[in-house]
């Protein structure tokens, strides 16, 4: 189950092929009424029936937080991955009827700083879009490098560069270009923050350089909803409600522990947020840990498992569930 606020009834009002591998889906409410307030940088849970396979993704809010008429979200086609980003992409059409859960924010604007300094890769734009919008609004300083593989690819770059000129900074790869991030970050003002959204290896690229040149860890934030990896079967035992399942090739342990009817709650279902984490009360085998919450030390440990994100190989697997 999910943590808070009760889930929404929408119908999806329209979809926008963005680009080649983008589309954008504008949601609103069943009942005719105004979505819950959000803030920059909130995501929502997707819930889809992909015929007959339960699917829950995130997908971050890139819509206006004072449009309270609905939410709008865009999703990168991954043809490789687990089939949500499919099913929107090949299913999913105006008029249909979904359901969503209220938005969350892991990823927040900090009120304490005095400018933000944003780093954007390829569909890591999303957040950034309603964070941009809501410090346009109230006069907020920021600045936007974006770097995506062509121009072509890169969403909402022309809206972006239009608005807000030389606050926003595009960067392609095809074209060799490459953001000096060096330079960038040793050239900001006292009270910076910086954050970024991207691609695994851009986001551990601008922490650790950060971190090199004394950047203090509270002003650095960063979001990464990472997908549940594809493996092999096993089985779990779940000792509070006396039960075992077993775990499909693509489906997660989270979506295996719901679908055997045991509440489990989340907020992210990307290993970040650390809200399904569960005691692993035995273990004999390998824990593979796919997520960002977990220190090494929990890691090496096998006593803590997040069941979102995580797999296991190995005779015996006994959670606290």
């Amino acid at each position: 189950m999910s943590v808070g606020a009760p889930k929404i009834p929408v119908r999806v009002a329209e979809v926008v092929e963005v680009n080649a591998l983008i589309k954008r889906f504008r949601f609103v409410r069943r009942d005719g009424g105004p979505m819950p307030v959000f803030s920059g940088g909130a995501h929502v849970v997707v819930d889809m029936d992909d015929h007959g396979t339960r699917r829950m993704n995130p997908y971050s809010l890139m819509s206006d937080p004072a449009d309270t008429s609905g939410y709008e979200i865009s999703v990168r086609r991954d043809d490789a991955g687990r089939g949500g980003s499919l099913f929107l992409h090949r299913h999913v059409t105006p008029g249909m009827d979904l359901v969503i859960s209220s938005p969350v924010n892991l990823f927040p604007l900090d009120a304490r700083a005095r400018k933000h300094l944003m780093i954007a890769g390829g569909i890591g734009i999303t957040p950034f879009l309603s964070q941009i919008a809501a410090l346009s609004r109230l006069g907020g300083r920021f600045e936007l490098h974006y770097s995506a593989r062509t121009r072509d690819l890169a969403a909402y770059a022309d809206d972006l560069t239009a608005r807000h000129g030389d606050k926003v900074r595009l960067y392609l790869d095809d074209q060799g270009q490459a953001i000096d991030l060096n330079r960038l970050l040793q050239g900001q003002p006292l009270g910076t923050h910086l954050y970024v959204c991207g691609p695994k290896g851009m986001i551990g690229w601008v922490c650790r350089t950060a971190e090199s040149l004394g950047w203090p860890k509270s002003a650095v934030h960063s979001e990464e909803f990472l997908a549940p990896p594809v493996g092999l079967p096993f089985q779990v035992q779940l000792a509070t409600s006396g039960k075992t399942i077993t775990v499909g090739p693509a489906q997660s342990l989270l979506e295996a522990i719901e679908a055997a009817g045991v509440d489990a709650p989340y907020l992210c279902r990307g290993g970040a947020c650390g809200e399904c984490e569960t005691d692993v009360l035995g273990c004999d085998g390998q824990i593979a840990h796919n997520d960002h919450w977990l220190t090494d030390e929990q890691k090496v440990g096998n006593t803590k498992i997040m069941p979102c994100v995580s797999r296991f190989q190995g005779k015996t697997l006994i959670l606290d569930r």
